[in-house]
């Protein structure tokens, strides 16, 4: 069994940062936003255009830059100056969206910045997760029919997660499982590969997969992890919670 997240704890959270969050205006990113206000950093957040309007409720408390994730010069000047940046890695589209704003984050974030970004199970790696045969078919079938409607490019996450991996900067790609509404659980437990017992519920909270986002930007121990998470209360979780205390 890989290493696997057991509390609730911050680390170093006392320390302000100044973070940016692209695709802060999505049902993920403004849960993250209200985390990341919620420990007293300083928000930075980038949008569509169309979409600076569902970040009304933040209005006077975060700077907004509209414009695509992917736009080199929109994410140029938003983390600039910014110790830390979480990043929706969305494959919309078929023009390398999510590929294109993974590049544009590593090429002009600061040396040593925090880069944490979002992906689903899908993602590997080091090629040893086992994957059920339910999450294989669906990803073929979905990204299959996706592609040739020209709405999804599960390919390009792929590739921009590959960018990621190889990547010298201090980032964490956190993979969420099948995601649900509802209030927070706590903060969600991870292993590094799909397939350990503890992930087997495949089903975190939305508003946890965003807490764990951001309680990355304060664990050391993440940098360089990709780590699959699952929330803390779901019946896998307690039972992996439950042998380690019997143990």
């Amino acid at each position: 069994m890989e290493s696997v997240g057991r509390d609730g704890a911050r680390g170093g959270a006392g320390t302000v940062k100044r973070v940016c969050i692209v695709g802060a205006s999505g049902k993920l990113g403004r849960h993250m936003v209200r985390h990341a206000l919620d420990r007293g950093h300083e928000v930075v957040g980038v949008c569509r255009q169309q979409s600076v309007g569902k970040l009304a409720e933040f209005e006077g408390r975060i700077t907004v830059l509209p414009g695509a994730t992917d736009d080199r010069a929109v994410i140029a000047r938003a983390v600039e100056g910014c110790d830390a940046v979480l990043t929706v890695l969305a494959p919309w589209g078929m023009d390398h969206y999510a590929s294109g704003t993974a590049q544009a984050v590593l090429d002009h974030a600061r040396p040593g910045a925090r880069l944490v970004f979002s992906c689903g199970w899908h993602i590997t790696h080091d090629g040893k997760d086992v994957y059920p045969l339910r999450l294989k078919a669906f990803v073929a079938l979905f990204g299959r029919l996706a592609k040739l409607a020209r709405v999804v490019d599960l390919d390009d996450q792929v590739e921009a997660c590959r960018r990621i991996f190889a990547s010298d900067s201090r980032w964490t790609v956190v993979r969420g499982s099948d995601l649900e509404e509802g209030e927070s659980q706590g903060l969600p437990v991870w292993s590094r590969h799909v397939g350990d017992p503890v992930l087997a519920s495949n089903l975190t909270r939305r508003v946890d997969f965003a807490l764990f986002m951001v309680e990355a930007l304060e664990r050391d121990e993440l940098v360089r992890e990709a780590p699959a998470i699952v929330g803390r209360l779901t019946p896998s979780a307690l039972a992996h919670a439950s042998a380690e205390r019997a143990a």
